[in-house]
């Protein structure tokens, strides 16, 4: 699993962005990422990626 922190989310649009630890990368993420977790702008992460149409996408993300 992969740690970060959630840069933006917005809960009305259903995506935001995570910045992965270990590259400093911006990584996709979706409502459908999730699985029910609600996440806040500057909440802690652990998450796997996928590759999505236009680039890595959050997946399976639980905060810690």
């Amino acid at each position: 699993m992969q740690t970060g922190t959630v840069k933006f989310f917005n809960e009305t649009k259903g995506f935001g962005f995570v910045v992965d630890d270990a590259s400093g990368q911006e990584i996709f993420l979706h409502v459908t990422g999730l699985n029910g977790v609600k996440v806040r702008e500057n909440d802690r992460v652990e998450f796997e990626t996928v590759e999505g149409r236009k680039g890595l996408n959050a997946v399976n993300v639980k905060r810690i």
